[in-house]
């Protein structure tokens, strides 16, 4: 098994709206459980000792097998989402890479910013290496088997879901829009929102990267 150091099949037919429908629940049962937990240093969201550290088996955009050890010593940043998205996800990685500039060289230094595809049939790791390359070398695409994605987006609590192909084959994925952000250690610390403020991700991520 080959691991990657952090320097550097056909998807099953859910229901869209089904999935939707359950990735709502997800998060609003994630909202009830964070009530009242939130550290005030914390602009976000806290869910530190809410969710499992970081864990995962998948292929990155080079083709090799990485695990999450791979990437302990850096802030590491987990999102969902898939190649063909047309709003929400290169918004949310165009806005991340905006947010590194203003974090600075040492920042992009370390923090990751995982793309973590759930449309493998369409997101093999070349189409994924081309994505990525627009934002820049701190973000890395990933993907696996429906198994490995099953068992990565259950370990946090969401879902996701494929529409039906059109005359042309095309369908749309639903995926979480949340970001999920953790320590050095790999530690469960942020979730970050597509609401949340700027300035508000812009302190969080400057705090975590100085712990630790």
């Amino acid at each position: 098994m080959t691991f990657m150091m952090p320097r550097y099949a056909s998807p099953k037919r859910r229901p869209l709206r089904h999935a939707r429908a359950l990735a709502l629940a997800g998060l609003l049962g994630l909202g009830v459980l964070l009530t009242g937990c939130t550290d005030p240093g914390w602009q976000t969201k806290d869910i530190s000792g809410l969710m499992p550290p970081l864990a995962f088996e998948l292929t990155d955009e080079s083709g090799e097998v990485v695990e999450a050890e791979a990437f302990r010593g850096d802030a590491t940043l987990l999102f969902f989402g898939f190649t063909h998205c047309h709003d929400v996800c290169p918004a949310t990685m165009a806005r991340l890479d905006s947010i590194l500039d203003t974090l600075g060289a040492e920042a992009r230094d370390d923090l990751r910013v995982l793309f973590v595809s759930v449309d493998p049939a369409r997101d093999d790791p070349a189409t994924l290496r081309e994505y990525t390359a627009n934002f820049g070398p701190e973000f890395l695409g990933l993907t696996g088997s429906e198994d490995q994605l099953d068992a990565l987006t259950r370990r946090y609590r969401v879902t996701y879901g494929y529409g039906e192909k059109n005359a042309e084959g095309h369908y749309m994925v639903s995926h979480p829009s949340a970001i999920f952000a953790f320590d050095r250690d790999g530690e469960a610390q942020l979730l970050i929102r597509q609401d949340d403020a700027r300035e508000a991700v812009v302190s969080d991520l400057r705090q975590l990267l100085a712990s630790g």
